[in-house]
């Protein structure tokens, strides 16, 4: 079966790269694409990588991957977009588009008629996500974000879709494996799930990183990943995991209430309870301190290492393990 999308076609046994014109109101976006479709059937995967500006390792990681992959090795068509978000990856260095100061991880399947970063949200869904058999979105920690690698998923009311859900999240086989308790929000695999898309999202590296061991280590679980979806076959080149996958699931995050300057007194890895102190914002003009407590028992995640915040600025992340 031919694989297309908007003009660009792949037919069986062939790689097909380009660019497409995304309409965004204000401006109109170039956004890359490659399709290599299969030499045999299977399933269509999309994985997207570039939804924040700032986070490297999944573009240059979907990039590599796009190099790698031969249509001969594949079954189905895989469909890789290593910048799903033009201007917040060439425009920014935050998870916020310059365009309106939004963040599209949290208003998918977005608004075709809405403003910039909704139309980027609706175009991705429109074009490349609507149909998928599963849809994997890459990340890490943001130049200003200390992360943990995970892997995050969602329960839903569908008992088989949550299934799938969960044995993608397993397959990638990193030690942290956090769900949320239902697809709500505008997270892309969530709002993936609530079109029957079974989708996660994967978290490698943190602080701006692109070092090559990084990207390999993202690399090779994509590889386990679509081995797992029945796209490759078994990976011999890659090294057994040496941990075993954990459910955790979120308890909480903690968002600034002021603007000023952040002084984090618990960071990533660490252990809160609930009330504690866990940083404190400093008035720039009269040093009045306003403390921050966190919300909810368990591991941060990840947390805000960058200096200057604003209000909503996401602080830190807590999740426990689920057992």
């Amino acid at each position: 079966m031919t694989l297309t999308i908007g003009p660009l076609r792949a037919e069986p046994g062939q790689k097909t790269r380009g660019s497409l014109p995304a309409d965004l109101g204000t401006t109109t976006v170039d956004v890359p694409l490659i399709l290599v479709n299969g030499s045999r059937p299977g399933p269509r995967v999309v994985i997207t990588g570039g939804v924040h500006g700032g986070e490297f390792i999944p573009v240059d990681a979907t990039t590599r991957l796009a190099g790698l992959l031969e249509p001969a090795q594949v079954a189905g068509q895989l469909v890789i977009c290593p910048v799903a978000n033009p201007p917040a990856v060439y425009g920014g260095r935050l998870n916020i588009s310059p365009l309106d100061g939004v963040n599209i991880n949290r208003v998918f399947p977005g608004d075709k008629d809405g403003g910039p970063t909704d139309r980027m949200a609706a175009w991705l869904f429109e074009y490349l996500i609507d149909g998928a058999d599963a849809y994997i979105d890459l990340h890490s920690g943001g130049i200003d974000q200390h992360l943990l690698d995970f892997v995050g998923y969602r329960l839903t009311s569908d008992d088989e879709l949550t299934a799938k859900n969960k044995a993608m999240a397993h397959a990638v086989g990193y030690e942290r494996v956090i769900f949320g308790t239902t697809p709500e929000g505008g997270n892309s695999h969530a709002a993936a799930n609530r079109q029957g898309i079974p989708a996660i999202l994967v978290e490698t590296g943190k602080l701006g990183d692109r070092n090559p061991a990084t990207v390999r280590r993202l690399l090779d679980a994509l590889y386990r990943l679509l081995h797992h979806l029945g796209v490759l076959g078994a990976p011999e080149h890659l090294a057994p995991v040496t941990v075993q996958p954990r459910d955790w699931m979120w308890t909480g995050e903690v968002e600034s209430e002021v603007a000023g300057l952040w002084y984090p007194d618990a960071v990533t890895g660490d252990e809160v309870t609930e009330g504690q102190t866990i940083g404190r914002i400093i008035d720039p003009v009269d040093g009045a301190e306003h403390k921050i407590a966190a919300v909810s028992s368990g591991t941060i995640i990840y947390h805000m290492n960058g200096l200057s915040v604003r209000p909503g600025t996401h602080l830190a992340a807590i999740a426990v393990p689920h057992d």
